[in-house]
Order: structure tokens, then sequence, then C-alpha cells
């Protein structure tokens, strides 16, 4: 009484039919991928480091890092004790030094720093632990940056005897 009934009509197998093929990758977008450069975690550089690529640093660098325009990522294994320049500048590790980023610098909640920052933008992150100054001034079409936080010089050495 309550059953379907059931279809006479003959069951007749759909046609496989074929997985849709991927969208075909453009050669555009394959080749602008960026190129990222790794220090991994059992190199040890003495010295300058400086590119036109991304860095990312899981090892340890003593001395100074210039990638200027371009991101440098210190990973959790990163150990640091350099002057650090760079594009937008990410700290997971630790890092002994100045860090001077052009667009942005973020210090995750896993990082240790030690030094002055000199950044337009600045992100902290819960936890981050930070000594050091920072200094978010924005830097003038052709201005040089200049070292932070040197201490004022009096225009006339001898105003101060007056």
């Amino acid at each position: 009484m309550w059953k379907k009934p059931e279809s006479r009509e003959p069951k007749v197998p759909l046609p496989e039919q074929p997985a849709p093929a991927p969208p075909p990758r453009s050669v555009a977008s394959v080749s602008s991928r960026k190129e990222c450069a790794l220090i991994g975690s059992t190199i040890l550089i003495k010295g300058e480091l400086s590119g036109d690529e991304d860095l990312l640093i899981e090892g340890r660098v003593e001395g100074k890092i210039e990638f200027a325009k371009h991101n440098v990522t210190i990973g959790k294994n990163g150990h640091v004790k350099a002057d650090v320049y760079g594009g937008v500048i990410t700290i997971e590790g630790e890092v002994h030094g100045n860090l001077f980023g052009e667009d942005q610098l973020v210090l995750r909640q896993s990082s240790t720093v030690r030094g002055n920052i000199v950044a337009p933008r600045v992100i902290l992150e819960d936890g981050a632990d930070f000594k050091g100054n920072i200094d978010m001034s924005p830097k003038a079409p052709g201005q040089k940056e200049a070292t932070p936080f040197a201490p004022p010089s009096s225009p006339d050495p001898s105003a101060e005897d007056r």
C-alpha cells in the first residue's frame, strides 16, 4: 500500500563522464612566483648577506643582512646577531641587532628581539619578547635611513658652557 511501484523501464548505466581537466596554468603565473632563499637550521654564516630575492633564515647568521625591497623572515629556529634591512621583515626566532623595514616589521608571538626597530608599520603580537626602541617616522622621499636613536648633537658645543 505504501510502497512505491517499481519502474518497469530497463536500467541503463549512464556513460562514464571524464573528470574535468584542471585549468591550464598560464606562463605568467608560474614565472611570477617569488624565489626564496633558505638558510637551513644546521647552517652558520658569518659576514654580510645581500640579494634580490626573499630570504628565510632557520639557521644562524652573524654580521649584516641586506635584502632591501624584499621579504626577510627569521624562522622559529633562526638565531641572528646582525642588523637586518628588508622590505617586510618577519621575526619568529631570535634577533640581536637593529631592524630596518622599508614597508613593515612583524614580531610574532615566538620572537625574541634585542635591538631597535625602524619601520613605518610595526606589528607586535601578544607574547613577543622585545627590548629596544621603535621609530615609525615616515622616511622622506630620497632620504637615506639614519642610524637609529643616535644621541642628538648640539650645533654649537660651546653653547653648553655659557
